[in-house]
């Protein structure tokens, strides 16, 4: 799939609004019953990004990264401010924030994943662009140092031990990871006397399924 290993601007992406998209089928029967269906097993988050704008430089940065994406064409990464981190938005990146596997004597090779959970339910998210540098990892208890127990893919979110994990060996993580996604409109329309006066352009941005 054609993507650059970029992030948008993370100073650009600050401020800006959306979030997780649902698709949910709902037939009303004829005794006023519904039946309800997930076509999707996993959300797919949208994003404006004209909404952060703040200056005329704003811009000028928004109209380079746009072209040298060529529009929709190439994909990129977005920092979600809302949702970047594997441990909670007050908390720092730990080793045992998630639980991504359990051993059984013969397999290495991990995703790193995120779990949203409330009351009895939780939704398994799969990580796939991971932030170099900030992936930790441990198992049963006891962090491993990257390079020497372990490496990992920043293009994919997979985790590679250089040791397979004993039976039913927890194997945790913690990280912090941008979203795929790719801009939704193949026209950027700009004004400085609009701007000036207040009204941002509206850039969409929507999610990538890699």
């Amino acid at each position: 799939m054609s993507f650059h290993e970029i992030r948008f601007p993370a100073a650009l992406s600050f401020g800006s609004t959306g979030g997780p998209e649902r698709r949910t089928e709902i037939v009303t029967l004829a005794n006023g019953f519904e039946e309800r269906n997930a076509p999707w097993s996993q959300s797919r988050r949208r994003y404006d990004a004209g909404v952060s704008m703040r200056s005329l430089d704003d811009i000028a940065a928004l109209l380079a990264f746009f072209e040298a994406r060529q529009g929709q064409l190439y994909g990129f990464r977005w920092k979600d401010w809302s949702d970047y981190s594997s441990a909670r938005p007050s908390a720092e990146v730990a080793f045992t924030d998630q639980l991504i596997g359990r051993g059984d004597g013969v397999r290495k090779t991990f995703q790193l994943i995120k779990l949203y959970r409330s009351g009895a339910q939780q939704h398994e998210r799969v990580i796939t662009k991971p932030v170099a540098g900030t992936v930790r990892i441990g198992v049963n208890g006891a962090e491993l140092q990257e390079g020497q127990g372990y490496s990992v893919d920043a293009h994919t979110g997979s985790v590679v031990l250089d040791e397979a994990p004993v039976p039913e060996a927890e194997v945790t993580a913690g990280f912090e990871f941008d979203v795929p996604v790719r801009f939704d409109t193949d026209h950027i329309a700009t004004s400085v006397a609009s701007f000036q006066a207040g009204d941002m352009p509206s850039v969409p941005v929507v999610e990538l399924r890699v």
